[in-house]
């Protein structure tokens, strides 16, 4: 924190560009180098020069940097004549809910599931309305460029800051909008990793009879010290994991930093993908609006959301739309549709009584009163919602990743049967009720926001379509000579972390080090050449195959793959890994 800051940019040293931090829906950099006190300051300022009336909330993240960068906002907007209320600590969709109730615009200090050196701003004008590049944020960058250009901040108005509690009124917003049953008590671990559901969970959950909660990496730390508060990496949910087992809970519940995302795992302490939990949510907010009398309620879900999604909204007598990536665009879509619910692969979700902003926490009380409404358990909750075989996002790093997406348009042009859309990318659907089910998949393959790279997502009836379809989709966008793939997370700053594969049954297993057999230890499974499997896979694709029940390394052994962490053991058929979560349990120990 004491390490020198960059002296505030002046006309003299040449044209300010802050377009490498200024991103498509929000703005992300390394705080002290490329998202420094003076920027913080210029970028403060010139969001209040594009309100149309003074008030203004700020909050932040318990990041190392977010209070020094929070204040810098602060005081550029009140230069500009902005009425400022300080909320101080506090989660991203605890902001949202203040700007809806105080109708003021919104700066929320945090840099999400991003590592500790990151910060960022998420933006929002009164009523939680969303701020993208489409919407406000280019106007902002380039007047903040045009504040550090010119060595100053102008005097206008008179502006004011004061403090402002948000946190109760937040509590008793979300405990209102999804009263949890009596009968049942829900035993629930939640891992805040040392992020903001630290913060508010307790006041949220804690305070709820029917819910015994119990706390993990509660203790506010912007450093992380447990691990990166990014729940979509399967690493980061092994504490969880454990902690649900151990303790014998019904429900495990994973937080990003800002606590807006929130990732559910089952009483096994297995991952739900989070298409699944679009789906239980969309039940319920379609039923509640049928219910009340509306009629075919609009529930919105991005283009690579499990197709599952849809026809579960179809079923319960809702419209489904399908949006862009990024939650700028669908809450705004949600606003014009009057949307009753939406949701993202990348575990966002978004609620129209919650001024259409998106929530964890809200999407966990769902998911808590429609566990407790039963006397069953979560993973029979979810069982009916993960009918697909998913392949996750896959990210090819290309020079030209354009280039690449129309080669693949060229060839699938060919294949009969194909129906094609270029909403956010380029989607390609061979599926229809008539067709065998071995024959039925799509695909999405839709470029970063951010960098030189296409981002696959395939899902199928079957899992070896969904790996036939996804082998040679990739091989082909790899075809100019670039070959490094990685699974990757959401549209977000580059240097993200991954997200695992949202996969039919693409759940993590409980990791306990204690129970789970070593692959040397395995008497059912002993180590082999590489090779020795059968998979039958280019090479490229092999290395990057991990085990779906837990994220593991898989290690190649006879007529099979093995992983090297969970020990599970998934079978090679006709030379292709079939990588289903649960299929195979861990081999016993000797």
């Amino acid at each position: 924190m004491n390490e020198p800051r960059p002296s505030q940019p002046t006309s003299d040293r040449g044209p300010i560009d802050l377009s490498g931090i200024v991103l498509a829906n929000d703005i992300r950099g390394r705080a002290g180098e490329t998202l420094t006190v003076e920027i913080a300051r210029a970028l403060g300022a010139a969001f209040a020069d594009q309100l149309d009336a003074p008030a203004l909330i700020v909050a932040h993240d318990m990041r190392l940097s977010s209070p020094e960068l929070s204040q810098a906002v602060i005081d550029g907007a009140v230069r500009r004549g902005a009425i400022v209320a300080d909320a101080g600590l506090s989660s991203t969709d605890q902001l949202y809910c203040a700007s809806g109730q105080h109708q003021a615009a919104g700066v929320m200090v945090t840099a999400s599931h991003n590592p500790g050196g990151d910060n960022g701003f998420k933006l929002c004008l009164p009523g939680a309305r969303p701020v993208g590049r489409d919407s406000g944020l280019e106007e902002t960058r380039r007047a903040a460029e045009a504040y550090l250009e010119a060595g100053e901040i102008p005097v206008r108005g008179e502006g004011r800051a004061e403090g402002i509690d948000t946190l109760e009124d937040y509590a008793v917003a979300l405990q209102a909008l999804v009263p949890l049953p009596e009968g049942r008590r829900v035993r629930v671990v939640v891992d805040a990793g040392n992020g903001m559901a630290g913060h508010t969970a307790p006041t949220v959950l804690g305070t709820l009879p029917q819910v015994e909660l119990i706390d993990l990496h509660f203790a506010l730390d912007g450093s992380f010290p447990n691990h990166p508060a990014d729940p979509l990496r399967p690493e980061n949910l092994r504490d969880l994991q454990t902690a649900v087992v151990r303790e014998g809970a019904d429900l495990g519940l994973a937080f990003d930093g800002d606590a807006d995302r929130c990732v559910v795992l089952d009483e096994q302490g297995m991952a739900v993908p989070p298409s699944a939990i679009t789906a239980l949510i969309a039940q319920r907010e379609i039923a509640r609006a049928l219910a009340n009398g509306q009629e075919r309620p609009v529930v919105v879900a991005n283009l690579v959301s499990s197709r599952h999604v849809a026809e579960t909204v179809r079923d319960a007598g809702g419209e489904h739309l399908r949006t862009p990536v990024g939650h700028a665009a669908i809450k705004t879509i949600m606003a014009e549709r009057d949307a009753v619910f939406g949701g993202e692969h990348s575990a966002h979700y978004y609620f129209r009584d919650f001024h259409f902003a998106d929530s964890g926490m809200l999407a966990a009380l769902h998911v808590l009163a429609a566990l407790a409404e039963t006397d069953g358990t979560a993973s029979a909750l979810v069982a009916a919602h993960s009918p697909y075989a998913a392949s996750g996002e896959l990210n090819s790093h290309v020079t030209d990743a354009a280039g690449a997406r129309e080669r693949v348009r060229t060839h699938v042009a060919a294949w009969p049967g194909v129906s094609t859309d270029d909403l956010d990318g380029l989607t390609v659907q061979h599926w229809d009720e008539d067709m065998p089910s071995q024959d039925r998949w799509w695909f999405s393959l839709r470029s970063s926001h951010t960098e030189p790279l296409l981002r696959l997502n395939v899902e199928a009836e079957q899992a070896a379509t969904m790996v036939r379809i996804r082998d040679e989709i990739l091989t082909l966008a790899q075809s100019e000579g670039d070959s490094e793939v990685e699974d990757d997370a959401e549209d977000a700053a580059p240097g993200t972390p991954p997200e695992p594969a949202e996969a039919a049954g693409a759940r993590s297993a409980p990791v306990d080090a204690a129970a789970a057999p070593s692959a040397e230890g395995s008497e059912s499974a002993a180590a082999l050449p590489a090779g020795a499997s059968g998979a039958d896979v280019p090479g490229w694709v092999r290395s990057i195959l991990r085990c779906p029940d837990c994220g593991g390394e898989l290690r190649d052994v006879e007529r099979a793959l093995q992983c090297m962490l969970c020990a599970r053991v998934h079978t090679v058929e006709d030379g292709i890994p079939v990588l289903i979560a649960g299929r195979q349990q861990a081999p016993a120990s000797r």
